[in-house]
């Protein structure tokens, strides 16, 4: 069956009519011209030779499917909103604590930064730090035990300037008995300042150090 076209209907001067907004208002507006069209078919048919009613009744079908996707995804949106500004509140229960974080970024904090590592067995532990451009700032050597070690840094650099705070690198190294080193894996410990969401996501703020949720290996109080 074909449709002739007909211009949709318009609102007489001096009415009041809302136009609906969004992915509704335009399947309002969609839907009417399709009735206005089908009345004009019904109107103009040939008598010998009706219209076949299952096909309109299928456009009827599509476009109430259409709706129901639409008030779907609109609800589930809105769900999504309402879920993530619940976990905005409760992360910030972790706001002025300390947290343990997976970064590779060390971070200062009113001159204070701290990392935690883990040795395979009691040995010295060289420890670098550099600027985010690279810049190499100090390089220290630490005793270390087997096991969970921590170390802080009163961010000065070798020089003895005190560094603004901010994110830094660091590396940490163990240093084998055949003169070789071996890279250690570390958290970073600092104390959680914000949460903050893109829109995606939520993250954790620790000063300038931004990581995801599930970065976050322990909270201390």
């Amino acid at each position: 069956m074909t449709i002739a076209a007909t211009t949709p209907s318009t609102a007489a001067p001096g009415s009041s009519v809302a136009a609906p907004s969004g992915a509704l208002g335009k399947l309002s507006s969609n839907f009417s011209d399709f009735l206005n069209l089908l009345m004009t078919q019904l109107k103009n048919q040939d008598p010998t030779s009706p219209m076949d009613a299952n096909e309109f009744t299928s456009e009827l079908v599509q476009f109430s499917s259409v709706e129901q996707q639409i008030n779907t995804n609109t609800s589930l949106t809105r769900l999504i909103e309402l879920t993530q500004a619940g976990e905005v509140m409760q992360s910030t229960a972790m706001v002025g604590k300390q947290v343990e974080v997976q970064a590779t970024d060390l971070v200062l904090q009113a001159g204070n930064a701290t990392i935690a590592f883990t040795a395979p067995a009691a040995q010295p532990a060289l420890i670098s730090i550099a600027t985010d451009a690279g810049t190499k700032l100090m390089d220290t050597v630490t005793p270390a035990t087997k096991g969970s070690n921590t170390w802080s840094w009163d961010g000065k650099d070798a020089k003895g300037r005190a560094m603004p705070d901010g994110t830094y690198k660091v590396t940490v190294s163990g240093a084998n008995v055949d003169g070789t080193t071996t890279a250690l894996s570390y958290t970073v410990v600092g104390t959680a300042t914000g949460v903050a969401s893109d829109g995606t996501s939520l993250n954790l703020q620790l000063g300038k150090l931004s990581v995801p949720f599930s970065a976050v290996r322990s909270v201390r109080n």
